[in-house]
C-alpha cells in the first residue's frame, strides 16, 4: 500500500513529482525567457532570424510530445521515459550553457553548441511533457478521484510558480551579473541547467515510492493504424463493394465498431483544432516580438526600480494565477446569471477576440515606439549631422542639396539627421567661417550615417568625417562615444566600461553602458589635467556623443544626443499582456477541458497530442511570417490581429455546427450492447446444447 502524507489521502510520492515539475518548468521557462536576447546580443543575429529560431525551437518542443508518448506507452513506461529523457534534457542544458561562454571556441562553435543544446532540450522537455502529469495521476487509486483532481490543481500551480520565478530571476542573472566583460548568459543558462539536475535527482529519489504501470500499448498508434487501414481498404475495394455511410466504416473488417465510432468522435474534435494554431501564433510572441518591443521602451519605474525587457514575460504567469480564480468564481457565474449559455467553444472563440485585441494594443504601442528610431537612408542616399566645435557660426553649401541652409552655431546640438545623395564619390562642401570660405571633402556610401565635425585653429577651419551608428542598442541600454579634442591620448571609465581616447579630434568607439545617472565621471588626460565630468542621465535606447574640451584649464563634457532616448514607458505593454492572458484563460484552459470532456476514456491522450500539435503549428506560422513577410513591426502585429479575427469567424461557424457528446453515455451504451450480445450468445448456446448436447465456444 502506498504511503500517505500526514492527515491526507495523498501518496507521499506526489511530493517528488510536484517538486520535479516546479524545477523543470523553472528550467525551461528560465532558459527560454532570455533566449531571444541571447540570439540578438550574443550571437549577433538580426531580429527576424532571432524570432524565427526562437519559434522553431518552441515548435519542436510541441512536436516531440508525440514521441515521448509513443516511447512511454509502447516501450519503456512513464517512469523510465521520464528518467532517460530528463538525462537528455540535462545534457542539452549543459551544452547550451557551455555555448554561452565566450572563451569556448569561436562564434561558429557557439552557434553549433547552442543549436545542439536547444535540440536536446526540445526532445527532453517535449518527451516528458505527456508523461509527468499522467504519472502523477497514476499514483492515486481509482476511489480517490477527488484527491486526483486536487493534485492536478497543485500540479498546475507548480508549473506557473516555476514559470513566474524563472522569468523574474534569469533576466537578473543575465543583466545584473557581469561575466566575461558583458551580460552573463552562461550563468542565465547555467542556473536553469542546475534546476534541471535538481529535478532529475528529486524525481529519482522517489523511485522506491512510485506506483508504476507497465506499458499498455499506444492507443495513438492503434488509431493511426485503423485510419490507415480504412483509407487503404476504401481505395482498393470501393469500386467493387457497396457504399458505406462513413469512410472509416471501411475498417470494420479488421477493427471493432466501438473503436471506429470513438475515432469518429475524435476526428470531429480534431477538425475543430484546424484553425487553433493561429491563436498560439500570437500567444507565443510574448517571448520574441514583444520582448524585442520592450528593448525599445523606457523600463525605469522611478529612481529605485528598473525592469528588464525579458522580465515582462512574468506578467503572463502572474496574471494567470490571478485570473483563473477570478473567472471561475466571479466572471463565469455572473455571465451565467444573465442567462447566456457560455459553452466551451464560445469561451474559446471569445478568447481569440481578446488575443486579437492584445495585438491591436501592441500595434498602437509599436507605432509610438518607432518615433524615436532613426530610419536608415533610402537607396542612393545617406544621413548626415554636423557638430560645430569652432568658436563661431559655420555656414555650409552642399552641391545638389539645400540642407543645412541655416548657419550652424557653436556647440549646437544636432536635432535630426539630414538626407543627402550618396554616390561613393568625393563631394566638396563649401564652408564659410568668419567670412572666409574654404572646402571640406566628404565621401559617403549609400544607406550609411555620418557626422561631420568642424573645428578651428590658428590656420583656419577644418572638418573631420566619422561614421555613426544609428541603430538602437538591442538590449535597451544606451550607447556612448567620446570625441577627444585634446592633443594627448588617454582613457576614461564610465561605470564598468573603459573608453580609449586617441589624440587630436578623434572619436572613440561606440560602447554599451548601463542606463543611469553619471554625475561624477573621472577623466584624466596627460600630464595632469583631471576633472570630474557630469554626463547626466544616459537613458534607455539613446546614443550619445560626448565632446571633451578644455575650458579654463579643465576638461569639460558637452553631451549630444545622436539617437533619441526611448520615450514610451514599458508600462504601456501591460494592457496587451492583460488582454492576451484573458484570452489564454478563456481559450487554453477551456480548450483543455473541452478536449478532455469530448474524448472517450481511452482516447484522451490522442486529443492531448492533437492539442499540443496546434501549439507547434502556431509557432511554425510565426517562423514563416518572420522570415518571409518583411513587414514593418507594427504592420506585422496588425496582420496577426487580422488573421486571428478571420480565424475567429471560421471557428465560430464550425462551432455552431458542432454537437456536444457525452463519452460516458457512449461507454454505457457500448456496455449495454455488449451485455445484450452476451445474452444472445448464451441463449444461442443453450439452444445448441439442447439440440446437440454440446457446448459452443463463446
Amino acid at each position: 500500500m502506498a504511503q500517505k502524507l500526514c492527515g491526507t489521502n495523498y501518496p507521499v510520492s506526489i511530493c517528488f513529482i510536484v517538486v520535479n515539475e516546479f524545477c523543470e518548468r523553472f528550467s525551461y521557462y528560465g532558459m527560454r525567457t532570455v533566449l531571444t536576447l541571447y540570439f540578438l546580443t550574443y550571437l549577433h543575429w538580426d531580429k527576424d532570424l532571432s524570432t524565427a529560431v526562437y519559434h522553431a525551437f518552441s515548435s519542436l518542443c510541441y512536436f516531440t510530445p508525440i514521441l515521448g508518448a509513443l516511447i512511454a506507452d509502447s516501450w519503456l513506461g512513464k517512469f523510465k521515459t521520464i528518467i532517460y529523457l530528463s538525462i537528455v534534457y540535462v545534457i542539452g542544458h549543459v551544452v547550451k550553457s557551455v555555448g554561452a561562454i565566450p572563451t569556448v571556441g569561436n562564434t561558429d562553435m557557439h552557434i553549433s553548441l547552442s543549436m545542439v543544446g536547444l535540440i536536446l532540450i526540445a526532445f527532453g522537455t517535449g518527451g516528458i511533457k505527456p508523461c509527468v502529469a499522467a504519472f502523477g495521476g497514476d499514483q492515486f487509486d481509482e476511489e480517490n478521484g477527488s484527491e486526483r483532481q486536487k493534485f492536478f490543481s497543485i500540479f498546475y500551480m507548480s508549473i506557473n510558480a516555476g514559470s513566474l520565478l524563472s522569468t523574474v530571476i534569469t533576466p537578473i542573472l543575465r543583466g545584473d551579473v557581469q561575466c566575461f566583460g558583458g551580460d552573463c548568459y552562461a550563468l542565465a543558462f547555467g542556473v536553469p541547467a542546475a534546476l534541471m539536475v535538481v529535478a532529475l535527482v528529486v524525481f529519482t529519489a522517489g523511485s522506491g515510492l512510485y506506483k508504476r504501470t507497465p506499458p499498455q500499448g499506444n492507443i495513438l498508434l492503434e488509431v493511426c493504424n485503423c485510419i490507415g487501414f480504412a483509407i487503404k481498404n476504401h481505395w482498393m475495394r470501393s469500386k467493387y463493394s457497396s457504399k458505406r455511410k462513413h469512410w472509416l466504416d471501411w475498417a470494420e473488417e479488421k477493427y471493432s465498431k466501438r473503436l471506429i465510432q470513438e475515432i469518429k468522435m475524435v476526428l470531429r474534435v480534431l477538425l475543430l483544432y484546424i484553425p487553433l494554431p493561429m491563436f498560439w501564433a500570437l500567444f507565443d510572441q510574448q517571448g520574441s516580438r514583444w520582448t524585442l518591443q520592450a528593448t525599445r521602451m523606457n523600463m525605469a519605474f522611478g529612481n529605485a526600480f528598473i525592469i528588464k525587457p525579458d522580465q515582462m514575460q512574468m506578467l503572463n504567469a502572474l496574471l494567470i494565477l490571478v485570473f483563473v480564480p477570478v473567472f471561475d468564481l466571479i466572471i463565469y457565474p455572473l455571465v451565467g446569471l444573465c442567462r447566456i449559455n457560455i459553452t466551451p467553444l464560445r469561451k474559446m472563440a471569445t478568447g481569440m477576440i481578446f488575443a486579437a485585441l492584445a495585438f491591436v494594443a501592441a500595434t498602437i504601442v509599436e507605432v509610438n515606439v518607432v518615433k524615436t528610431v532613426v530610419d536608415p537612408a533610402p537607396v542612393g542616399k545617406c544621413l548626415l549631422q554636423v557638430f560645430n566645435l569652432a568658436e563661431g557660426n559655420v555656414s555650409l553649401k552642399i552641391p545638389g542639396s539645400d540642407v543645412f541652409s541655416e548657419p550652424i552655431r557653436y556647440l549646437q546640438d544636432p536635432s535630426t539627421y539630414e538626407t543627402l545623395p550618396a554616390s561613393g564619390e568625393e563631394l566638396k562642401i563649401q564652408v564659410t567661417f568668419n567670412g572666409i570660405q574654404s572646402e571640406c571633402n566628404f565621401t559617403a556610401d549609400q544607406q550609411e550615417a555620418y557626422s561631420l565635425i568642424f573645428y578651428s585653429d590658428s590656420t583656419g577651419i577644418h572638418c573631420k568625417q566619422v561614421n555613426d551608428y544609428i541603430t538602437k542598442n538591442e538590449d535597451g541600454n544606451p550607447l556612448l562615444r567620446f570625441l577627444n579634442t585634446q592633443p594627448v591620448a588617454g582613457n576614461l571609465t564610465v561605470g564598468s566600461v573603459t573608453f580609449e581616447l586617441s589624440s587630436g579630434f578623434s572619436m572613440s568607439s561606440n560602447q554599451t553602458v548601463a542606463r543611469g545617472q553619471y554625475p561624477d565621471v573621472s577623466c584624466c588626460l596627460p600630464p595632469d589635467r583631471c576633472s570630474n565630468l557630469d554626463l547626466g542621465l544616459l537613458d534607455f535606447g539613446a546614443s550619445y556623443t560626448v565632446v571633451l574640451m578644455e575650458e579654463s584649464g579643465i576638461i569639460v563634457a558637452h553631451r549630444m544626443e545622436d539617437v533619441k532616448a526611448n520615450n514610451v514607458h514599458v508600462a504601456w505593454q501591460i494592457p496587451q499582456y492583460v488582454l492576451i492572458t484573458i484570452g489564454e484563460v478563456m481559450f487554453s484552459i477551456t480548450g483543455l477541458e473541452f478536449s478532455y470532456s469530448q474524448a472517450p476514456a481511452n482516447m484522451k491522450s490522442v486529443l492531448q497530442a492533437g492539442w499540443l500539435l496546434t501549439v507547434a503549428f502556431g509557432n511554425v506560422i510565426v517562423l514563416i511570417v518572420a522570415e518571409g513577410a518583411g513587414l514593418e513591426q507594427w504592420m506585422e502585429f496588425l496582420l496577426f490581429a487580422g488573421l486571428l479575427l478571420a480565424v475567429f469567424f471560421i471557428f465560430s461557424v464550425m462551432a455552431y455546427f458542432y454537437t456536444y457528446v457525452d463519452p460516458d453515455e457512449l461507454d454505457q451504451q457500448y456496455r449495454e450492447e455488449d451485455e445484450e450480445d452476451e445474452d444472445v450468445r448464451k441463449k444461442a448456446n443453450d439452444v445448441h446444447l439442447k439440440k446437440t448436447g454440446k457446448m459452443t465456444r463463446l
